[in-house]
């Protein structure tokens, strides 16, 4: 009797990508110590953009093939350093979730606008002041962060979008994108972050669904930029 098959998932770009440099490791192309070519120089001799290219490094970072300094360049490790973690557990592509919540928070955002309640207002005004005071103490407001974007979300009405929106914002505790976090995420950028919300609040305060639904898009773009634009070195 035959074994029943089983499906296999496809590689994710990042994983793809991460598979082609590894290659080039272990064949020789590089030696530790290197120091790789610039991103922008890299992605284009494997014809593949620097966002994903960006992830990519990230998942080698977490393997231990390549270490990331800051200011200074990404460099090919010892194989002694390497730990044997693949990249398929390190969750789903951080860009791709930042697409995918715009295109869902977008809409939970704009059914929000028309109904949200006087106590969901103050609620989301009580997390915006508890979240620049985490900033102000130095603390990553991570819990408040999330606060904002569910209180939205429940505000919507929808208890399913509702669900995925809480979803896909913990997919940020992946390994993968823990490790953006840590690489590109400073006070700076969460102040940035917190007018950003500001800018949702009043839209939502005037009830215009279409600004809140313009003003949670570019607050989703602006985060995916910060966490992959800025730069290594």
């Amino acid at each position: 009797m035959n074994a029943p098959i089983k499906a296999t998932e496809p590689r994710r770009l990042y994983q793809q990508i991460a598979d082609q440099i590894r290659g080039l490791i272990q064949g020789g192309h590089f030696a530790a110590g290197d120091r790789l070519p610039a991103e922008r120089d890299l992605a284009q001799q494997l014809g593949v953009s620097r966002p994903s290219l960006r992830e990519a490094l990230i998942a080698l970072e977490i393997e231990g093939s390549v270490e990331i300094r800051m200011g200074s360049g990404i460099y090919i490790t010892a194989e002694t350093e390497r730990r044997p973690l693949q990249t398929g557990s390190m969750g789903e592509s951080p860009i791709e979730l930042m697409e995918a919540r715009a295109a869902v928070e977008g809409t939970v955002a704009l059914a929000a606008a028309a109904r949200i309640s006087q106590e969901g207002l103050t609620l989301l005004r009580q997390t915006l002041d508890a979240m620049r005071a985490e900033i102000e103490a130095g603390r990553k407001p991570l819990d408040q962060d999330r606060l904002f974007h569910l209180t939205i979300a429940a505000e919507g009405g929808n208890s399913v979008l509702a669900q995925i929106v809480g979803d896909l914002f913990d997919e940020r505790h992946s390994p993968i994108s823990a490790q953006l976090r840590t690489r590109f995420e400073t006070p700076e950028t969460w102040h940035l972050a917190l007018r950003e919300h500001e800018a949702i609040l009043t839209a939502l305060q005037a009830r215009d669904p279409l600004l809140v639904q313009a003003m949670m898009h570019a607050h989703l773009e602006q985060s995916k930029r910060r966490w992959m634009e800025n730069e290594p070195r």
